[in-house]
């Protein structure tokens, strides 16, 4: 059984590159010394290649001018090749994907669903392992463990990491005098007063399942508190029928009279309509979302809580991943190429660029976040974390784990389950693969 290790975010944050060098006296004559200028150039020598395409996959559509600006500064190194950034809708990802792999042709750079979802293609036999290509190493292994076979292998470049957060309108909680809740019990008591209010409290979509787990993790970390309950999980000590964990289902019932009307039938589009609107004043999903509200709405009054803390002054963790990688096809026709390309997406260079234009936090060791509102995740995040606890460690099985309570929240909201009900159809999925460690 795969085992995915607790990860520390702040490393990468606080990680130092430095580099040193020395010299000698030079053996060569002057005379047969070559001038800097007559050195061969990198660029120009790529140049004289044959030409070569490498098809890119991705599931975010939404990125892709900033990835044609991310190609370009590649193909400044390496002239001769042509990167073609091909993207689809999220839900059609796993299937197009799959079908390219197993027909052996039609991808050679891959963007990777993380833990499980990477490791799974790999163990399969359809990436090429990465360990060995520049810059990767360099990365800490935590993160790395994202996209780890069986094997020990390493099969991609980690992407960047993911936060769970509340985001939230300031300027609604100002003009009705609200502060920012920081326990469970003032959740509940700012969104009664915005309910009174007739404004949305939380605009939650709930039509695809996953958007449940970002709420429940965020509302329900303090209920079952966090990394050591985890661990507690992961030893066996604990189940997923356990008291603690019933509590935090029980939360995500108690707030449906604060989620839209019919918010089951909702896509996630409709519910983010609603808070950058106005209309709502939160929304819980991940930190991806910042750049996503900062296109629609650039005067939206934005901040953003981490999960909520046990007890009124305690820590308020933020709830972090990696939020997938890039690997390469092993029935590429180009490995040189694509090794090349996985370089630079390993690289600091990529690394800083991606941050500062798609404002996401780099997994690559040396970027430093420049967006405000990052800088304040990535604080939050060395004070406290805690892992997406489904996604990280429970997104095995068939169906995972993972997916069985989500389908199990999507059965309470419409009638079905019961909150018992809905942890143990998890546990019993859980059982199914599950050893704990010893």
């Amino acid at each position: 059984m795969r085992r995915v290790g607790v990860w520390l975010f702040s490393a990468v944050l606080m990680f130092v590159l430095s580099a040193c060098s020395g010299g000698g006296a030079s053996t060569s004559a002057p005379a047969e010394q070559t001038p800097a200028a007559q050195q061969p150039q990198p660029a120009a020598e790529e140049a004289k290649k044959d030409p070569v395409e490498l098809v890119m996959y991705s599931w975010r559509p939404e990125d892709k001018e900033a990835y044609e600006g991310f190609i370009a500064e590649f193909q400044k190194m390496h002239p001769h090749v042509k990167v073609n950034f091909r993207s689809f809708k999220s839900t059609e990802y796993n299937t197009i994907l799959t079908n390219s792999l197993t027909a052996g042709s039609g991808v050679d750079i891959l963007q990777l669903r993380p833990y499980a979802g990477a490791a799974s293609i790999a163990d399969a036999g359809y990436l090429l392992p990465i360990d060995d290509v520049p810059g990767v190493a360099d990365i800490p292994q935590s993160y790395l463990d994202a996209a780890r076979g069986e094997d020990g292998k390493v099969y991609g470049v980690p992407l960047f990491i993911n936060s769970a957060v509340i985001f939230y309108n300031k300027q609604l909680f100002q003009d009705h005098g609200l502060q920012t809740p920081t326990t469970w019990e003032e959740f509940l008591q700012v969104c009664e007063a915005l309910s009174q209010k007739g404004i949305i409290p939380v605009a939650q979509a709930g039509k695809a399942a996953y958007l449940l787990s970002y709420t429940h993790n965020v509302i329900g970390t303090s209920a079952f508190g966090g990394e050591e309950y985890v661990e507690k999980l992961l030893s066996g000590e604990v189940n997923f029928t356990d008291p603690a964990f019933k509590e935090s289902i029980k939360r995500m019932s108690d707030l449906v009279p604060y989620f839209p009307k019919d918010f089951i039938a909702i896509d996630d589009k409709d519910a983010q309509a609603l808070f950058y609107t106005g209309k709502a004043a939160m929304y819980i999903n991940g930190s991806h979302r910042l750049e996503t509200f900062e296109n629609l709405n650039a005067d939206l009054p934005l901040d953003i809580m981490p999960a909520l803390a046990k007890e009124k002054g305690g820590e308020t963790p933020m709830i972090n991943w990696v939020d997938g990688s890039y690997g390469i096809a092993k029935a590429t026709k180009h490995p040189e190429e694509a090794r090349a390309f996985i370089q630079f997406l390993a690289s600091k260079e990529f690394g800083q660029m991606f941050s500062d234009q798609l404002n996401r936090l780099s997994a690559i060791p040396g970027v430093v976040p420049q967006h405000p509102m990052l800088k304040k995740m990535t604080e939050l995040s060395e004070k406290s974390m805690t892992s997406y606890m489904m996604l990280v460690h429970f997104s095995e099985g068939t169906p995972t784990t993972k997916t069985t309570f989500e389908n199990s929240l999507q059965g309470m909201y419409i009638g079905q389950l019961a909150v018992d009900k809905v942890a143990e159809d998890t546990q019993a999925s859980l059982e199914k693969w599950f050893q704990p460690k010893k």
